[in-house]
């Protein structure tokens, strides 16, 4: 059972605002919410002939909710399709079919790759601007300090927390890795401590197994890092140091390249730190 998606938070704003709304608004709104499976797959002119609206009133509701523009509302209709499609080889096909609005998409495997890397590169660039000097100190002191690190991923996120429990069991600390083998989550994590910390990864759409077993954390008064997408996940509530990470997208495929350098930027902090400890001892 997964959290609501972000599809899921804006339909239910859509609602709940739908009364405040002008009658052409009000016009786009029953269009969107009667018809979100079909949405990926139309253009922005043949949503506004439906919807009996001009193409103008279309920006004008994306932005009432916080958009730049509709395709970048579409987007959040054309990632839950995506992320609803398990199989790779469908995705892409998908891809494809809702990419009405983008006539130049990669095909080839060079234009694929140079896609991949001008769009992380990117993300790289504004990694360092999103991601708070503070945030960072604060959490490696929380490393730096624990007993115990238990490391929560599940899904694409599995490989960010496999590499930080390989990377701090090279530093010499106590870390496992919350893998659910043989369904026992909450076994795994059922002798955390105050003394310890949580480190979850998780993004939309998130597990329910990874807020409960955050939740579970939380109430046993550990220490929690959350690597995140959003503001309003729900793995917030529960951290005291959460990095919100905008990963690079392609296709409905999303990277993995920005927090796994905010991984091994965590990694090398606390080496440095407990090189700076060991130099201070053998003076």
């Amino acid at each position: 059972m997964a959290t609501p998606s972000q599809l899921a938070q804006l339909q239910e704003q859509i609602r709940t605002s739908y009364d405040s709304l002008s009658k052409r608004l009000k016009q786009v709104a029953r269009y969107i919410l009667d018809n979100g499976n079909t949405i990926p797959f139309e253009t922005i002119a043949s949503i506004a002939d439906k919807a009996d609206v001009p193409p103008s009133t279309l920006i004008r509701f994306a932005n009432n909710y916080g958009f730049d523009g509709f395709n970048e509302m579409k987007q959040v209709f054309r990632q839950h399709l995506m992320e609803g499609t398990v199989n790779y080889a469908e995705r892409a096909s998908l891809s494809r079919q809702t990419a009405s609005d983008d006539p130049g998409a990669p095909e080839t495997p060079a234009e694929i790759l140079k896609v991949f890397s001008m769009v992380n590169e990117q993300a790289l660039q504004q990694l360092s601007g999103q991601i708070k000097a503070d945030d960072l100190e604060r959490a490696v002191k929380l490393l730096d300090e624990a007993e115990n690190i238990y490391v929560i991923g599940f899904r694409r996120s599995f490989s960010i927390a496999a590499y930080l429990t390989y990377a701090f069991r090279h530093l010499e600390r106590r870390t496992f890795l919350i893998d659910g083998l043989g369904g026992m989550f909450t076994e795994q994590l059922n002798m955390v401590r105050p003394t310890d910390v949580v480190i979850s990864i998780s993004n939309s759409p998130y597990a329910q197994e990874v807020v409960d077993l955050v939740s579970m954390g939380a109430a046993q008064g550990a220490k929690q890092i959350a690597i995140t997408d959003s503001l309003v996940s729900p793995l917030t509530a529960f951290s005291e140091v959460c990095f919100i990470v905008r990963e690079a997208q392609v296709d409905g495929f999303r990277s993995q390249i920005a927090s796994m350098c905010l991984a091994q930027t965590l990694m090398m902090s606390l080496a440095l730190k407990n090189a700076h400890k060991i130099t201070t001892l053998t003076k």
